[in-house]
């Protein structure tokens, strides 16, 4: 969800998923390889929306797998570091017609949005962050910034009141409604999937493990998953007569 917000309602004027477009629309999508950054590559292709100019770094091949380089899609390598970076987008921006007016930062965290602002068209740009209240000071003020709050569609009373305070647009709650159905549906038929995932052994006692696999980058493209019911330090309570069940239910 917080993909489709930052796309559809923060970026003004990208096309819906139920009404793809039918002309380029080169979109840069950083940190491609998060789940965020995924599911804005996914969403982005129900749209129509190409050429993607993604950036990731050790899930290269699996933003590869989600991009269609048939359309213009490309994925650059941030490892190399910003100065190759930047000249990897400034080519695949010329590829595109010369002109980016779409940034999505799923990282939002410099040098990011510093090295999209250095490609992003400086008189009709607009960005999509996804760390609201970082420090965005780099970005030119003629570039048009937004930040997502997911909370955003779940927020209740008046919704123009919401607006006021946090600057994003109304009719967060009617969107999110819609999306969640979108989502549902896609997951039923098949044509939308859900982040690659990996199951920790141990439940709440792998914490330490995973944590530590994000300390040392080995984690990439995958989200971590702990069930409960898997961790040594839960004791389920024996249930040996009809008054101890009860007891379970009541304590």
């Amino acid at each position: 969800m917080t993909a489709a917000i930052g796309l559809y309602q923060r970026l003004e004027g990208l096309p819906l998923p139920w009404h793809p477009t039918t002309k380029p629309i080169p979109l840069i999508v950083y940190g491609a390889a998060s789940a965020v950054g995924a599911y804005a590559v996914k969403l982005a292709r129900l749209s129509n929306i190409h050429p993607l100019i993604c950036v990731a770094g050790k899930g290269i091949p699996f933003v590869k797998s989600l991009i269609d380089s048939s359309k213009g899609d490309v994925v650059l390598d941030y490892r190399n570091g910003d100065a190759e970076l930047i000249q990897g987008l400034k080519s695949a921006v010329g590829k595109a017609g010369g002109k980016v007016e779409y940034a999505f930062d799923a990282v939002s965290e410099a040098p990011s949005f510093v090295n999209i602002c250095e490609v992003l068209d400086h008189e009709t740009g607009q960005i999509s962050l996804v760390m609201p209240k970082n420090d965005y000071s780099a970005i030119p003020s003629s570039i048009r910034q937004s930040q997502t709050m997911v909370g955003a569609v779940h927020a209740s009373g008046d919704d123009q009141q919401f607006q006021k305070e946090t600057g994003g647009p109304a009719g967060n709650a009617d969107f999110g409604y819609t999306f969640f159905r979108l989502f549902s549906r896609g997951l039923q038929e098949g044509w939308f999937r859900g982040h690659p995932h990996e199951v920790m052994p141990g439940g709440l006692g792998g914490i330490e493990a995973g944590i530590q696999n994000l300390k040392n980058g080995k984690a990439s493209a995958i989200k971590y998953v702990f069930r409960l019911r898997d961790s040594a330090c839960l004791e389920r309570p024996k249930v040996t007569s009809r008054k101890d069940s009860w007891s379970v239910f009541l304590d």
